[in-house]
């Protein structure tokens, strides 16, 4: 519809000078001058009548002005503020063009000029909102930008309660972007960013920052790094959430994509800008090693990550190389002195590093699956070994093996225990199998479920590294497990009271529940009187024996037998 505006008398007033600022001078003058039409209509009629006397003319005239003065000043000051609305309005769109500040004008009256105010008042809060969104978020994805990014992230990384916290910023960037969107429609390509923006959101925590940088690029600021491993696992799920194909338009269509990562250092504040050009320089660096690959820039960290990355590849085969060994440390009944079991621990001797720390590969085993085969040649290897022990007349002791979380997480985990007793020949009784707490608590119904399936088959159950996980007597009891083991950080500690009384409230609960208690990490003298006084039932550590290669085990268990024999007779 198109709106006749008649402007004639504003477009005149406009003219001139001393009016073309104020609306309110043009309103005043129109009114100065309606008011002043009757007055100066009967100044002229009195000049051309004779039928009045010049006095009774002045009389007259006199009190016409004063009234005619009295009503327009009247007049003029009623709509001065008769204007407020529309000066408000003005003023407040004014300001907010000069400073961006939103207005707070009144919207509760309902004529022309509350209306304006009010539609006024709205227009600019959602305009506000649409500059605020086209300034900070992508419109492509819906994400933050990298203005917005850097500003949330600066404001975190300025505030005093932070300067601790270490930062991880990935920037990732799909691989040969530029050669696939040319194979690609237009409308297909912003498709494929749309829901790669999509994906990745679902990777982040409620504290993560993730944004469309440009193109194929995003970065993500992680604010929660607990561990360097948990750097490597993020990675890791965002390159293998990208790698699964996308469904689009009718296409099917597979995208990898590299990483470059950084973290802030703590005693050198790094600028938003300087960590974005890190993570950039460690992009570059994990694109030339080809496609789907994560790079760190920081040297120190590069090198471990080179280091995991060395031995993530020599993980993948060792078995088939026969480089995985396995030792065995005793378990000793710390009434009697003698051998009541061993337990079995993964060793790596790789032909050129040499051996490799459990602490090293482990992790790596568990984070890419490996650990699942490596664990059931253990149990396997272990279960074969005892057996022969046994075969060789010693007396019969038990094994205990280490699952996994990844192995208890396995469905057919009962099956692979029995077949594995079957094969090997080992009475289920002879076989302990330890859990910690903290992966038994993913799951609770499913882990009691696993727990009693395995007790079924007359395996023992230990819960290992008791007293650092959640300790819950509520979870404890519903776990059907057989034996507790002290951590050994409570028993290399023992002098500290608050070690020694952790220490003495677990034997205390394990008698109270009627389990074996067994303290790891004994090391001297005064650690073993103190748990033998407890009432500990077994301890294992360096005082009695390291891990060592089954041969050197076998002139421990001929001791031990011997003992037994001289007991017996």
């Amino acid at each position: 519809m198109k709106l006749n505006y008649k402007l004639y008398l504003y477009s005149f007033l406009a003219r001139f000078r001393w009016l073309k600022k104020s609306y309110t001078a043009k309103i005043m003058l129109v009114a100065f001058l309606g008011t002043h039409v009757p007055l100066l209509s009967l100044l002229l009629s009195f000049l051309i009548s004779n039928s009045y006397s010049l006095e009774m003319a002045a009389r007259v005239m006199s009190v016409a002005l004063l009234a005619t003065l009295g009503g327009t000043a009247a007049t003029l000051y009623a709509l001065n503020h008769l204007l407020r609305p529309v000066i408000l309005t003005s003023a407040a769109l004014q300001n907010y063009l000069n400073t961006k500040t939103l207005p707070e004008l009144p919207t509760e009256f309902a004529d022309e000029a509350g209306t304006l105010m009010a539609d006024t008042s709205q227009t600019l809060h959602k305009l506000d909102e649409l500059i605020h969104y086209i300034t900070n978020y992508d419109d492509l994805t819906g994400l933050p930008n990298r203005d917005l990014f850097r500003d949330r992230l600066h404001q975190i990384l300025s505030q005093p309660e932070h300067n601790q916290r270490l930062v991880a910023v990935f920037l990732l960037a799909i691989d040969d972007f530029t050669g696939m969107s040319h194979g690609l429609e237009h409308q297909t390509t912003n498709l494929l960013l749309r829901a790669v923006a999509q994906r990745l959101s679902t990777c982040i925590a409620q504290t993560d920052i993730l944004a469309h940088l440009s193109k194929d690029e995003f970065v993500l600021a992680r604010m929660e790094i607990v561990s360097f491993e948990s750097v490597i696992q993020l990675s890791q799920l965002l390159l293998s959430t990208l790698k699964k194909p996308f469904f689009l338009e009718g296409n099917l269509i597979h995208i990898t994509a590299s990483i470059g990562i950084t973290i802030n250092d703590l005693n050198d504040s790094n600028s938003v800008d300087q960590l974005l050009q890190q993570a950039h320089m460690a992009l570059y660096q994990a694109k030339r090693q080809g496609r789907s690959q994560y790079q760190y820039y920081s040297p120190e960290i590069n090198a471990q990550l080179q280091e995991r990355l060395t031995l993530e590849n020599e993980l993948h085969g060792a078995l088939g190389r026969n480089e995985m060994l396995v030792y065995y440390q005793p378990l000793i009944d710390l009434h009697n002195g003698q051998i009541t079991g061993m337990e079995a621990l993964i060793r790596w001797q790789h032909p050129t590093l040499g051996f490799i720390s459990p602490a090293k590969f482990i992790p790596i085993a568990e984070a890419n699956g490996a650990i699942v085969p490596i664990g059931e040649w253990v149990l396997r290897t272990a279960c074969a070994q005892n057996r022969a022990w046994q075969l060789a007349g010693f007396t019969p002791i038990r094994i205990s093996v280490n699952l996994s979380s990844r192995q208890f997480e396995q469905p057919n985990l009962v099956e692979v225990v029995s077949q594995i007793l079957e094969e090997t020949g080992l009475k289920t009784s002879y076989l302990e199998l330890e859990v910690t707490e903290s992966f038994l608590m993913g799951d609770i119904e499913r882990s009691v479920k696993t727990l009693k399936q395995l007790r079924e088959l007359d395996i023992c159950l230990a819960l290992d590294d008791f007293g650092t996980g959640y300790s819950s007597l509520n979870y404890l009891k519903r776990f059907p497990v057989n034996m507790l083991k002290i951590d050994q950080s409570f028993v290399k500690d023992m002098s500290n009271p608050d070690s020694a009384a952790i220490t003495d409230a677990i034997i205390a609960l394990a008698k109270s529940l009627r389990l074996k208690i067994t303290a790891e990490g004994v090391e001297t003298k005064e650690q073993l009187n103190y748990l033998q006084m407890r009432g500990c039932d077994e301890g294992q550590g360096y005082y009695f024996s390291r891990p060592v290669p089954a041969d050197l085990i076998t002139p421990m268990l001929q001791k031990s037998s011997q003992h037994m024999e001289i007991i017996a007779a």
